[in-house]
């Protein structure tokens, strides 16, 4: 029987074995997509407890709390203490076998506090103490868990209308040992079906100094902020979707619907896709004007509790997969872009696993020369992040494209512990790779094979986005 999570956890070859501690385990991370705070880095914060960093705004871990039928008020509440969360957590994950938060929460538990003890009932009165000492000691704030997890970048997601002062305090000190970057995310721009559309565009407006009624007038206030943006370091986007469509509409009508939203007027599903589509086509040919990089995440349905909405808000766990089924949709607004010549380099991400072979199929109907896989397929996301669900995306890749181009893995997450994640994809990714070499299927060339991973973990993303390093 093999040890619980040791030195060679997942790598079943000596080939995954070799790639992986020669050439995967020391790469440094890029990580392009998650949702940490840019001010908790400049203030370099300090947790008070493992129960902050772990259950402070982790809704994966809430989720599963909350399925072992646990009262809210000891998940997400304000009465019940640190150790009663934390209590609980390790009593619904000691049940959790075979769920990825099991291996994140051992490997985090491993690296940045050297607990090699399994967390459960018995062993967490113990474990909450060692990790809220450990968080005492002056090199555990937020910079130290950033340096000691060899982060080189860092991309926040931020909106286009967020003055990014976070992001200057860390340029001018230069304190954090990882570049900090801004990832825009202009999702509030465009959801004209949301409440506080209208709010939102008084705030974009007095942010870039433009009255806006009018596409034209949107299109002049983003500039604005697409150039601070840029001044900043940006190189990445982020849009979230339910399905990708495209749905193309004059100008004029554009304006008659921008002008429902702003004086809060419902509007019709053909016009919140006329009123996206011209908005994505005019940010994607931004982009590729400067080389940024278009984010697409979709196939998720968000919030679907209501009650629990209305109590905790947004993006508190209540979120599932929607069905894919927008090929067509993906295929014409990918065309549309690329027809005229403004198709930025693109990552396409499905909440679905049965998009795989889709989106595989679908990039290679348009890449270019920009970039060694222009159009790409993301990192496994969010309900794709799973053992079983890298295997399934990396083998669905392998099929339909040129591997070696992938961009790696990258966190999601709004936890600075969850650098561990680039670990487990790097495992799981050596062993693919190797047992197909000692499989026969490829050959034992470790030179190739060793520079095969190291672009997969960090060089090709460094490429691809062309950060200032």
């Amino acid at each position: 029987m093999k040890k619980f999570m040791d030195r060679d956890f997942l790598l079943e070859t000596e080939t995954a074995r070799r790639l992986f501690h020669d050439h995967a385990e020391n790469m440094p991370i890029i990580d392009y997509h998650c949702h940490i705070s840019p001010q908790e880095i400049a203030e370099d914060h300090h947790f008070k407890s493992i129960s902050e960093v772990w259950l402070g705004g982790d809704h994966y871990k809430w989720r599963l709390i909350r399925a072992n039928g646990i009262p809210e008020e000891k998940v997400t509440g304000q009465t019940a203490t640190d150790w009663e969360k934390f209590e609980e957590y390790a009593k619904a994950l000691s049940k959790s076998i075979g769920n990825p938060l099991y291996h994140w929460s051992h490997l985090e538990l491993q690296r940045y506090f050297n607990i090699m003890t399994p967390l459960n009932e018995k062993t967490a009165k113990e474990i909450f103490k060692i990790c809220n000492d450990k968080l005492k000691e002056s090199d555990m704030g937020v910079q130290g868990i950033i340096r000691k997890s060899n982060v080189r970048v860092i991309c926040t997601t931020d909106d286009p209308a967020d003055d990014l002062k976070w992001h200057q305090k860390l340029q001018e000190e230069q304190s954090c040992s990882a570049k900090v970057y801004p990832a825009m995310r202009p999702d509030k721009l465009m959801n004209i079906d949301k409440i506080g559309y209208a709010a939102y565009m008084k705030r974009l407006s007095n942010a870039a100094g433009v009255p806006i009624k009018t596409m034209a007038d949107i299109r002049r206030a983003m500039n604005t902020r697409i150039d601070f943006f840029e001044k900043m370091g940006c190189r990445a986007t982020d849009h979230a979707l339910e399905y990708v469509f495209c749905r193309e509409a004059d100008e004029e009508a554009v304006n008659v619907i921008i002008a429902k939203g702003l004086s809060e007027q419902a509007v019709t599903q053909e016009e919140i896709e006329i009123y996206k589509t011209a908005v994505l086509t005019y940010l994607a040919g931004e982009y590729s004007k400067r080389g940024w990089v278009m984010q697409i995440h979709y196939a998720t349905l968000r919030d679907n509790n209501t009650k629990m909405f209305k109590k905790l808000g947004p993006d508190t766990g209540f979120d599932c997969i929607a069905e894919g089924n927008c090929g067509k949709g993906l295929v014409a607004f990918l065309d549309h872009l690329n027809e005229r010549d403004i198709l930025p380099k693109t990552i396409l991400y499905s909440g679905t696993p049965s998009d795989n072979a889709l989106i595989g199929s679908v990039i290679g109907s348009f890449q270019g020369t920009e970039a060694c896989g222009k159009i790409q397929q993301g990192a496994p996301w969010w309900f794709n992040d799973t053992k079983q669900g890298m295997i399934d995306q990396m083998t669905s890749i392998a099929n339909f494209s040129v591997f070696g181009n992938i961009l790696g893995m990258l966190t999601d997450s709004r936890s600075f512990l969850s650098y561990a994640r680039h670990e487990y994809y790097r495992r799981i990714l050596c062993n693919w790779i190797g047992s197909l070499v000692e499989n026969g299927e490829y050959p034992d060339d470790m030179e190739t094979l060793g520079r095969l991973v190291e672009n997969i973990c960090y060089y090709n993303a460094a490429a691809y986005f062309q950060f200032k390093l």
